[in-house]
């Protein structure tokens, strides 16, 4: 008899991918319908995504009230509203392996995405949009990137990227930054490594499309605070896009193209006894989880694995080894912060909350809900405004302290959650705290410029 329920942890089987069964779209949709059937049972996740509503209103108002009554044609709705944030797998549903249900929601909805993509059935503005190596071509070119950036704040601009390229006018957009991150970054100042118990004591820096080519300010902020702790640092030598926009694609051999440019180099550093450490979730949950999934007979890939590190699980395993300076001059305040879903599937606990809690005179109001911004899914003109529906109770959270207080600045490791948040705040009437990355929050608590 199946138990009620799955009270160890939740494992993750290899992904197949290169099964010639995995784009069986017959096959596909019986999985669907055997998961969906659960779901409906049970409705732990409603409250998630898109995703789930939808598929329960397909349930609920169809001609049985059972998924039986629901065309199959009409799970490709449910499947458009994933994007791939994985907290109903690792946070939620009670029958994920070793549970004998078997469920993986998540890497169900990506095999149809894969399929759907197989068949030639995404667009080419949407891959344009996953293609963040190509926007950022334009990154660190005088004049070139105030003109663009300028011209993007324009409503006819924005029309017509509406139009062409499926954005949404009312969505918020990065800019370009004027210097990259990798051609701009000085040297370390320290050369002595220290290891400890717990943490290597040299990091390589995966920069990351967002942090190369629209923000360096926080990967700025990032070395300062390495260089404030006397810890070596070096920028890798050569990197491509993490994979993780073609991933929520279903892009899967583009993702075994990024790869194939990523791993060798990383794998080098992983061997030379580097903390490899992204400063955007997603991009280390790619090489800590999705890339070996992919591969896992891959050697190099689960050496990068092991040796990957999101900040500040470095920072805070360094100061269990006694090797971090905890003296904040700087006091900051209120600060509503927002736990970005692809950190929290990192399993890695509430780090970066930790180290803001350790500086005086601060408050720190912590958010575990998903912004809603996911990525490409929250700029999208058929899916920004229900990006801001899916944020608006984190929005309302995040505008008071428990104390009743105002928050003086909000903040997200996922940058790009950070301002849909911002914008949420804007659109809700919600105030104008300051926006501040939780790199950026921690540089100035050390009161470094």
């Amino acid at each position: 008899m199946a138990r009620e329920g799955n009270l160890e942890a939740p494992t993750r089987h290899p992904l197949d991918w290169q099964n010639p069964d995995f784009y069986n779209e017959a096959s596909c949709l019986t999985e669907m319908e055997r998961i969906f059937d659960i779901c409906h049972g049970c409705r732990r996740c409603v409250s998630l995504c898109g995703s789930f509503p939808t598929l329960f209103d397909l349930v609920d108002e169809g001609k049985t009230g059972e998924l039986d009554g629901v065309d199959k044609k009409d799970y490709w709705k449910v499947v458009d509203q994933c994007f791939m944030c994985d907290l109903c797998y690792m946070t939620k549903c009670p029958y994920t392996p070793p549970h004998e249900w078997n469920l993986d929601f998540p890497h169900t909805m990506l095999r149809a995405k894969a399929i759907k993509f197989k068949k030639g059935e995404v667009g080419q503005a949407e891959q344009f949009l996953a293609s963040t190596d190509k926007h950022g071509s334009l990154a660190g070119i005088p004049v070139v990137v105030q003109v663009a950036n300028a011209v993007n704040k324009t409503q006819v601009a924005r029309g017509i990227m509406e139009n062409v390229l499926g954005v949404d006018k009312d969505a918020w957009l990065p800019e370009l930054a004027t210097k990259k991150f990798r051609s701009s970054a000085p040297a370390a100042q320290s050369t002595q490594v220290v290891d400890g118990e717990k943490t290597p004591g040299k990091v390589a820096i995966f920069s990351t499309c967002y942090i190369n080519y629209n923000e360096p300010g926080i990967g700025h902020d990032l070395l300062k605070i390495l260089d404030h702790n006397a810890i070596p640092y070096v920028i890798v030598d050569k990197e491509k896009c993490c994979g993780m926009p073609k991933l929520e694609l279903g892009d899967l051999e583009a993702v075994k193209d990024s790869k194939e440019a990523n791993i060798p180099v990383l794998a080098r550093y992983a061997r030379d006894g580097y903390a490899i450490m992204a400063a955007v979730p997603s991009c280390a949950l790619m090489f800590k989880q999705e890339i070996p999934l992919m591969f896992p007979g891959c050697a190099d890939t689960q050496l990068v694995q092991q040796a990957m590190w999101d900040p500040f699980e470095y920072f805070m395993a360094r100061k269990r080894d006694g090797l971090l300076k905890t003296e904040f001059p700087q006091q900051l305040g209120n600060i509503s912060y927002q736990i970005p879903c692809h950190g929290r599937v990192q399993n890695i606990g509430k780090k970066t909350e930790e180290m803001l809690k350790m500086i005086p005179g601060t408050e720190v109001n912590t958010i575990e809900r998903c912004s809603g911004h996911a990525g490409t899914y929250g700029v999208k003109k058929g899916s920004h405004q229900m990006a801001m529906k899916i944020g608006k109770p984190v929005f309302k959270a995040m505008a008071t302290m428990k104390s009743g207080a105002k928050p003086d600045f909000i903040s997200s490791d996922c940058p790009l959650g950070g301002h849909h948040i911002a914008q949420g705040f804007e659109v809700n009437g919600l105030g104008a705290p300051e926006l501040n990355h939780p790199l950026t929050l921690v540089r100035k608590a050390y009161g470094l410029k």
